[in-house]
């Protein structure tokens, strides 16, 4: 009780310390998708000064930032950072998942009560509704309804769940044959004239009039393996794997404006995009602080495709970290320098490519959903004679058919530990355990506790289940995923850097929770509704 009261008094008393500080005007919170922490040491050496470098140099490095769930996928990770809180509370399980209710698959955002606007697709029908609790920046809205909450990135999910419930906008990019921004009737009936303007200069069309060729000289990336190998798939319409990529042969059978996802131009044309937002929205333009939320996710489409050791992705990392630089400097000159606040993280990393590891005597493997499902089933009939068990398999979970155990009258607990124990016979799973078990005790294990943290228990399944360090779900053996609670998938970049956040580096392990929390008390507004992160007390000046 007396430690409790130690806290409480610690907290209150940063509280009120922070309130009387000078308030940054605009907050940026900057999420690179699929930015693994080990990126910024091993391509140090060829950063510029003025990006990547600049926030650690004169800023704040929480080097030991992890996530403590599974499965470490885009949708939970950019809720997460934002409620500080987990799948367990937020709700938001994956990108997509099964709804047992309907019975069919869900995504995170899709939401067929809003319309889209700026388009004519379904791309637009979103909303945040499937997040369950508040997030830092419904807290700023609640506390002054005059601050401005803006939240932009390719990916839809990287722009809505950001910026929350009270967002004033949200914007993402609608590929194929669109090449635009959009966003959803739940924010607004038309998009705003600044933003058609911008639209019509599509500027995506001129990036990928022209090959992506590397910013340095091929022979510069020694941090890299072999541009060309077996192991990274290719643009469709490629032979080969390597640079330079041409963009223009290649944009018909890749989905015309799709293509610029998966090309460090797709970090530029958001970046472009967060330039007109912050001049037009006029974000930090008074005393009241804004808040900004950039998702670059171009950085997850490359990492998927050509993996964490390609030449493709250091060059991606290498043209970020100038597009940092242009970005802290228009935030120096359209803000003010010491007015504005920027916190970068991701929200997640990534595994290597199996295959690669495999060769280099790294244990790694394929983990096949398809084949493991009818496997399960097959045994599940053979034990209790009823067939199709097993519903669903996904997200490393196995959700069961309720309707037909309830007809059979077949015994839940029993169902679920026969699975288990088949699950942990399967080549490649390390760990397997029951909902059950899972409501009924609290797991101190790392591993299982990140299985703990990820499961909700209305939304998750029956059985949860755990891969092998270094395997992977994957039906092809080029390329790469991510989604597990192991280090290169939990280990990512936390920087701040601005108003109040003096210069130095933490050591001690941080969770991904702990960024709403601290943030809660930078702005002196009330912590997100289920936020269980600690404040970082050593970055505050």
């Amino acid at each position: 009780m007396k430690h409790l009261l130690l806290v409480i008094s610690l907290v209150t008393s940063i509280f009120f310390a922070q309130a009387q500080q000078k308030q940054p005007k605009l907050v940026v919170g900057i999420v690179v998708d699929q930015m693994r922490y080990d990126y910024l040491i091993r391509f140090w050496d060829k950063f510029g000064d003025d990006g990547f470098k600049k926030l650690v140099n004169n800023g704040f490095n929480c080097e030991q930032t992890h996530f403590n769930y599974m499965p470490t996928y885009t949708a939970p990770g950019h809720a997460s950072i934002y409620t500080g809180t987990t799948p367990a509370n937020h709700g938001i399980i994956a990108n997509t998942w099964y709804d047992k209710t309907n019975k069919t698959k869900t995504y995170c955002t899709s939401d067929d009560n809003y319309e889209s606007v700026g388009t004519t697709t379904i791309m637009g029908k979103m909303s945040p509704n499937k997040l369950l609790v508040t997030t830092i920046a419904d807290e700023l809205k609640s506390a002054n309804k005059q601050a401005k909450v803006i939240g932009i990135s390719i990916k839809d999910r990287g722009a809505i769940l950001p910026a929350g419930h009270q967002a004033d906008a949200a914007y993402w990019f609608a590929g194929e044959d669109e090449g635009k921004w959009i966003s959803s009737t739940y924010y607004m009936q038309e998009l705003p004239k600044w933003l058609n303007e911008l639209n019509q200069k599509n500027t995506a069309n001129t990036y990928l009039q022209k090959p992506w060729e590397t910013l340095l000289p091929i022979h510069d990336y020694t941090e890299s393996i072999a541009d060309n190998n077996p192991y990274e798939e290719v643009f469709e319409g490629e032979k080969a794997p390597v640079f330079p990529h041409d963009l223009p042969k290649l944009r018909k059978a890749n989905k015309n404006y799709d293509l610029i996802k998966t090309t460090p131009f797709g970090n530029t044309i958001l970046k472009e995009l967060a330039f007109e937002v912050i001049k037009n929205e006029q974000l930090g333009s008074d005393k009241i602080t804004d808040l900004l939320t950039i998702s670059f996710s171009s950085t997850d489409y490359i990492g998927h495709q050509f993996g964490p050791y390609s030449v493709e992705i250091q060059d991606t990392y290498l043209r970020l970290d100038r597009e940092m630089a242009e970005l802290l400097t228009f935030l120096e000159t359209q803000v003010g320098k010491g007015e504005f606040l920027v916190f970068l993280t991701a929200d997640h990393g990534v595994a290597d490519i199996p295959q690669h590891t495999i060769d280099n005597k790294i244990p790694s493997g394929y983990f096949e959903e398809k084949a493991t499902l009818t496997s399960i089933n097959a045994a599940l009939f053979e034990k209790f004679k009823v067939a199709n068990l097993v519903a669903n398999l996904s997200n490393y979970q196995l959700f069961f058919n309720h309707d037909l155990i309830k007809e059979h009258q077949l015994n839940l607990i029993e169902i679920e530990n026969v699975s288990v124990n088949f699950m942990l016979t399967q080549q490649g799973i390390v760990k397997a355990v029951s909902a059950t078990n899972l409501k009924a005790a609290e797991f101190t294990d790392k591993i299982m506790g990140n299985v703990q943290r990820g499961f909700h228990q209305v939304r998750s399944g029956d059985v949860m289940f755990v891969l092998a360090s270094g395997w992977i779900n994957k039906w092809t053996k080029k390329g790469t995923t991510h989604g597990s609670p192991y280090n290169y998938d939990t280990h990512v970049p936390l920087l701040w850097y601005g108003t109040n956040i003096k210069q130095g580096v933490r050591t001690e392990q941080v969770a991904i929770a702990d960024i709403a929390a601290t943030l809660s008390v930078i702005l002196g507004v009330a912590m997100p509704s289920s936020c269980d992160g600690n404040v970082i007390e050593e970055l505050l000046e």
